[in-house]
């Protein structure tokens, strides 16, 4: 088994700060298996809400839960949302010190509900499959072909991994989306989820996409934000800045997990991978979730203008600009572009990411990175902060951009 020390830390920092910690993630990311090692060791009690028997000891909620002391935890939470409306009769009782852990993998529901009724009360943890930080560096390739979820990662076999992410495609469409009150036939989001595989890494255009599986532009943007919604899609926005260019204003889409990708192209293998027309999309996928995690999930963007110019991530954190350029080559090359880009968005540096074997500067603000010292990124960042004197220009873009 992985260990996974990173997660475990950020639930003990948010189960001292609040009563309520809600730990949300796809399914079949290790959720569970967090908790239920969160657990040893503490005085506690766990429900899957999944389970016959506990929903029916849970048939008076109030009553059930406001007995128990030390901490609780509430998996599969998206199952009986109407809790949340006893939580905060919970938490609010004088003198209460119970913490309660719900599980969740259904996002925008859970996140809405627990923000507006228990404002003030909730801490969220974002949780995904595995990382290079857990995998080790050494693992990289696997990691990219197979994606993160662990039974996939850790399949005994290329064959028996690609199985596994096959059948987690075919329940998800199946019997999850149905769960969460989602009506779309399972054939028809099979259909758009495969064409979306091809859209990976591209600009959303939902007239084209939808005419490729004859919908409306309307229908399928509903299908996107189901598949974000579920932790299967990320919709990275785009940055805007004050400057004399046309700017793509659509967002760009990535599958979170690059083994589903893989799945859903019908690449076998990391052979077939290495030779597929998407390897460098797949690649850019890759990488910019590996920095996400590595950064805590800031906020971040893209940027590109209709004459050509692009890059690929951009996040602002510790008063930086930092930019990101996914490149799937051993030996980049840092283009014209590249500079002017740089120049054009003011970041204070510029990391140019690929599978080569060491970092090394091209200039004073550009670094080539290998995918392999992603885990490390808060400690360059932290040497760039402290020998950049940064100025806090106005902002164009922001978390408003898109």
């Amino acid at each position: 088994m992985i260990e996974r020390p990173e997660h475990l830390n950020r639930l003990d920092d948010a189960i001292s700060r609040a009563p309520v910690t809600a730990l949300l993630g796809p399914r079949q990311c290790g959720k569970t298996t967090l908790a239920r090692q969160f657990a040893q060791g503490r005085k506690a009690t766990i429900f899957d809400l999944e389970s016959a028997a506990d929903v029916r000891e849970l048939a008076n909620p109030e009553l059930a839960l406001g007995s128990l002391a030390g901490l609780v935890v509430l998996d599969e939470f998206q199952v009986m949302p109407r809790l949340l409306n006893v939580l905060r009769v919970l938490v609010d009782r004088p003198n209460s010190d119970t913490r309660f852990l719900i599980l969740g993998s259904a996002s925008p529901d859970i996140v809405r509900g627990a923000s507006q009724t228990l404002a003030g009360r909730v801490a969220f943890v974002d949780m995904g499959g595995f990382a290079l930080d857990e995998t080790g560096a050494a693992n990289l390739r696997s990691l990219w072909h197979r994606g993160g979820f662990p039974d996939a990662y850790l399949a005994p076999s290329e064959r028996k991994s690609l199985a596994w992410r096959e059948d987690f495609i075919r329940t998800f469409l199946e019997r999850d989306l149905p769960q969460l009150g989602i009506a779309t036939p399972a054939a028809t989001m099979r259909r758009f989820w495969t064409m979306l595989a091809h859209w990976h890494g591209r600009t959303w255009n939902a007239s084209e996409l939808g005419r490729s599986i004859s919908a409306s532009d309307k229908t399928v943007r509903h299908y996107l934000d189901i598949l974000t919604g579920t932790y299967m899609i990320r919709q990275l926005q785009p940055w805007f800045e004050n400057v004399a260019k046309r700017q793509v204003k659509a967002p760009k889409v990535y599958f979170r997990d690059t083994g589903l990708l893989h799945a859903l192209l019908n690449i076998a293998d990391e052979r077939a991978l290495l030779g597929h027309p998407s390897v460098g999309l797949s690649w850019e996928g890759f990488a910019i979730e590996q920095a996400l995690h590595a950064l805590g999930q800031p906020y971040a963007w893209f940027w590109a203008t209709h004459g050509g110019g692009e890059l690929d991530l951009m996040v602002r954190t510790r008063g930086l600009r930092i930019g990101f350029e996914m490149k799937f080559s051993e030996a980049p090359k840092v283009t014209g572009t590249m500079r002017n880009m740089a120049e054009t968005l003011r970041l204070d540096h510029l990391f140019v990411v690929c599978p080569t074997r060491r970092a090394y500067p091209v200039e004073r603000h550009i670094t080539v990175l290998p995918a392999t010292d992603i885990p490390g990124l808060w400690e360059r960042i932290e040497a760039l902060q402290s020998r950049t004197t940064h100025t806090d220009f106005p902002e164009q873009g922001g978390e408003h951009a898109g």
